[in-house]
């Protein structure tokens, strides 16, 4: 478990479905069974048309790389090694903010939509986050 100096999310009742899902190491994502929009962050109603008829499901896991800053800040909650802030665009389509991790945080390294997977940071007992590394290349 990672020593975390930062406050965590608090689980509600409209993201606790998600929360649950990270701490079981899967990604849990809402689809509207109105228009079959599947969005993020957890809400519940659809952000696309506005019902309330939707679904919990587990998404692959699966993203590429939308976008990203490398922080060069030193941080008591990441070191003082750079880190990345990203968007991974899921397989699923929804956007997500997260971080890329195990890989080197340089642009090199850092290639727009390269094929990324999840991956989960246990911060507390009640808490892991999602983040997100380079897919293997494992068939």
């Amino acid at each position: 478990m990672a020593d975390f100096q930062r406050p965590l999310p608090v689980p509600t009742p409209e993201t606790e479905h998600f929360w649950a899902g990270c701490k079981a190491g899967e990604l849990k994502l809402q689809k509207c069974e109105s228009c079959s929009t599947n969005y993020f962050p957890p809400r519940p109603f659809c952000p696309n048309c506005g019902s309330r008829d939707v679904s919990i499901f587990t998404a692959s896991g699966k993203a590429t790389l939308y976008s990203y800053v490398i922080n060069h800040r030193p941080r008591p909650d990441f070191g003082t090694e750079p880190h990345s802030i990203a968007v991974v665009e899921l397989a699923e389509g929804p956007r997500m903010m997260t971080n890329i991790v195990d890989c080197p945080q340089t642009p090199e390294a850092l290639i727009l939509d390269m094929p990324l997977e999840v991956t989960f940071e246990k911060a507390s007992d009640a808490i892991s986050l999602p983040k997100f590394k380079p897919a293997s290349t494992e068939a």
